[in-house]
């Protein structure tokens, strides 16, 4: 099995109601039951202040070494006022166009959201999670986390929350180094690259530029392409969890050129409005957005594009957010 074939488990797939109902079928299984509760639904917080520890290892990182320091993101109040408009908004660290598409028709139409994104600092493109919090099993939503970080612009992440591998770098800083997949490296001169967390570790990663990671999958292009197998990725199908196989909400990541960046949302599970769509389905969408390198990221109900203030997509068709544990933002 290749690394992009790596067995997946997710929470945001499942409704509370729906988790609660399998847990409760398990109550005379004693402790089956309470490993269940606390592998799915207990929060565990490793560090409770994210934005505190970040601070202090951004401090101990320019100590340590002047020539390198930490770069921080890029601000908007040192040149002229940012200009927002309902699908747009241009300021000086960040141009942010949102567009929506529709294809098909009847019970074949797919809706997906694509917001092009150009900055001039790589940096300006962060992480935060919920709550503030890093751990796992902890969520909050897009819109809620995207608030409080006074975005602009964000989407769901990888919900590194609902497992305990993989790479997890978050704006500089280490969170996680227990490499298991294939992941996604944005590095801080605007290059963004798949790799192999296996054959490297977060420290090396950090020492060569790394910004963020993501750690799902799998990788949709490669030089332009749609890559091959990857309808063939499975995921943990635990307490109705929805296979990634076949048509589905998705959200991905593309990479059109350095600090070029486009993000697409495909909604579904909604017949008349949107289908979603397969894997192959959105590495096409990718490639024909002139992405060169696209990566998958989780999708479901988790999917969620947000833009000034509130929600562009429409979950599920019902409208309505699902925790998740983990943003990409712009500030605005």
């Amino acid at each position: 099995m290749t690394s992009q074939q790596t067995t997946e488990r997710k929470p945001g797939r499942v409704r509370r109601a729906v988790l609660a109902g399998a847990l409760a079928l398990t109550l005379s299984a004693g402790g089956a039951t309470a490993w269940a509760l606390d592998r799915f639904v207990v929060q565990h917080v490793e560090i409770s202040d994210v934005s505190a520890y970040q601070a202090s290892q951004a401090r101990t990182a320019q100590s340590g070494t002047a020539e390198s320091g930490t770069t921080t993101a890029s601000s908007d109040g040192s040149g002229t006022a940012a200009v927002t408009t309902d699908t747009s908004y241009t300021s000086d660290s960040s141009n942010i166009s949102i567009s929506t598409v529709t294809t098909g028709s009847g019970d074949s139409t797919v809706t997906y959201y694509v917001a092009d994104v150009v900055l001039d600092d790589a940096t300006a493109l962060q992480s935060a999670f919920a709550n503030d919090s890093f751990g796992e099993n902890i969520t909050e939503t897009t819109s809620a986390i995207a608030q409080a970080n006074n975005a602009i612009f964000a989407i769901n992440g990888d919900y590194y929350g609902f497992r305990d591998t993989g790479i997890v770098i978050r704006n500089g800083v280490v969170f996680r180094d227990e490499g298991a997949r294939q992941g996604l490296a944005f590095y801080r001169d605007g290059t963004v690259k798949v790799y192999d967390e296996t054959s490297t570790t977060a420290e090396q990663l950090v020492a060569d530029g790394v910004w963020n990671t993501l750690s799902f999958g799998p990788s949709l292009l490669d030089n332009g392409e749609v890559a091959s197998g990857i309808e063939d990725v499975e995921v943990d199908t635990n307490f109705g969890n929805h296979s990634i196989q076949g048509k589905q909400p998705r959200t991905a990541v593309g990479i059109i050129d350095e600090n070029h960046l486009v993000f697409v949302v495909v909604d579904g599970r909604s017949p008349g409005y949107s289908a979603g769509v397969t894997m192959t389905g959105l590495a096409e969408i990718m490639q024909g957005l002139g992405a060169t390198t696209a990566y998958n990221i989780d999708g479901g109900g988790s999917s969620t594009m947000y833009f000034n203030g509130g929600l562009v997509n429409n979950p599920l068709g019902e409208n309505k957010e699902r925790g998740t544990s983990d943003i990409l933002y712009i500030a605005g």
